[in-house]
């Protein structure tokens, strides 16, 4: 029989696991938003549709999550999607994502008014997109990211391509590469161990 646990034990601290290239690191130091496409980074990139053709999003919580932990770490997480549907902004106002373009096939000058309204350039921005409609966001970035399983052309630009697909916790890799990055992981992390 094991013994109960003494409450009064302090807990280890917990030591983060995540290891991350140093020259991505130095990359990422100084951004201040960072741009997330949807179908293909926030999704798996599957179109759903209802039979009443409503459309049906799937999200991950990881990706979630890691939106929450980069706004906690002031860094300003922004949306420009081709797309437009309720169950997306329902996903981005729980997230209190603020700043959010829908719709738009030229993402460059979205994503421009943004950086203008944050008083910020790209030198100061990270962007995550997963097809052509994101090149030029991705090669003015000072961060360009890719799921796994984005477009070849897109992968090629990217700085980073993530281990997972896009919906199953790539926007979460960028997330963390960001936090560490900035120095918060460690202390964000902290928080959840006490």
């Amino acid at each position: 029989m094991a013994a109960p646990e003494n409450p009064s034990r302090a807990l280890p601290a917990l030591v983060p696991a995540l290891r991350i290239d140093p020259e991505l690191l130095l990359r990422a130091q100084g951004v201040r938003v960072a741009f997330f496409d949807v179908d293909g980074v926030l999704t798996d990139g599957g179109l759903y549709f209802s039979e009443s053709g409503e459309t049906l999003k799937r999200f991950h919580s990881l990706d979630g999550q890691g939106i929450r932990l980069l706004q906690r770490a002031g860094i300003t997480p922004a949306v420009i999607t081709g797309r437009d549907c309720a169950p997306l902004r329902a996903r981005l106002a729980a997230l209190g994502v603020e700043h959010a373009v829908f719709g738009s096939e030229n993402k460059r000058p979205a994503a421009e008014q943004i950086l203008g309204t944050l008083g910020l350039d790209w030198s100061q921005a990270a962007a995550m997109g997963d097809d052509w409609l994101d090149l030029p966001l991705l090669r003015r970035s000072a961060l360009a990211c890719a799921p796994a399983n984005a477009q070849v052309e897109v992968r090629q630009v990217a700085h980073y391509v993530t281990r997972a697909c896009g919906g199953a916790g790539a926007a979460r890799e960028l997330c963390d590469l960001l936090l560490t990055a900035t120095g918060h992981y460690a202390a964000l992390l902290a928080d959840y161990g006490a």
